[in-house]
């Protein structure tokens, strides 16, 4: 087996965790039933299977890579730690991570909002929910710290960290810092440099 997961339990507390249903173990392991060629998480209502016939897997995916299909009684796809689990965060995780690579640097809310599957609205109203801002509101914030860091970091010219942060002009560069900390990009530099 490839690199396992800490949490990932020995195949001896695996067995006694999904013979006794416990709940703190699900989302940890999957059993494969190789009799069958279905596997389950560990709370699964099902009679559960001779511990001879059992192989433990740390992911869902494991376990499929190794031939087995999801249980339809135990639904291995809402476990704990899986996106259906997390719900809607997984959606606004994913669009936090693309707003971070800089993806409203170029494109709109309903281009980020159809990347995700969902409508432009809908993802309006998670963001309100999950993070308190629009996604327009965590670009913008984004964009502001990757300019800070590189000014903070290096040398470039301020004109080229405007446009690299993903600012589409020196002059929003320059309003932004200045409604934000009150002062100019370049007296951050100085600041720095004294």
């Amino acid at each position: 087996m490839e690199d396992v997961s800490p949490l990932f339990p020995d195949p001896e507390t695996c067995d006694k965790a999904r013979l006794a249903r416990d709940p703190s173990f699900d989302g940890l392991f999957f059993s494969g039933v190789r009799s069958t060629k279905i596997y389950c998480r560990p709370v699964c209502p099902v009679r559960p299977a001779k511990s001879a016939n059992v192989t433990f897997y740390p992911t869902a995916a494991a376990a499929e890579r190794a031939g087995f299909r999801p249980c339809l009684r135990c639904r291995p796809e809402t476990a704990p730690g899986s996106p259906a689990w997390r719900g809607t965060a997984t959606t606004v995780g994913r669009a936090m991570r693309l707003i971070e690579d800089g993806f409203l640097d170029t494109r709109s809310v309903d281009e980020l909002a159809a990347s995700l599957g969902i409508g432009s609205r809908h993802l309006s109203r998670l963001f309100a929910k999950h993070t308190g801002a629009s996604p327009s509101q965590v670009a913008a914030t984004a964009r502001v710290q990757r300019a800070k860091r590189m000014i903070d970091a290096g040398d470039l010219a301020l004109s080229e960290i405007a446009f690299a942060a993903g600012f589409q002009s020196v002059r929003r560069f320059n309003d932004v810092f200045k409604a934000l900390y009150g002062r100019p990009p370049s007296s951050l530099r100085r600041k720095q440099r004294v």
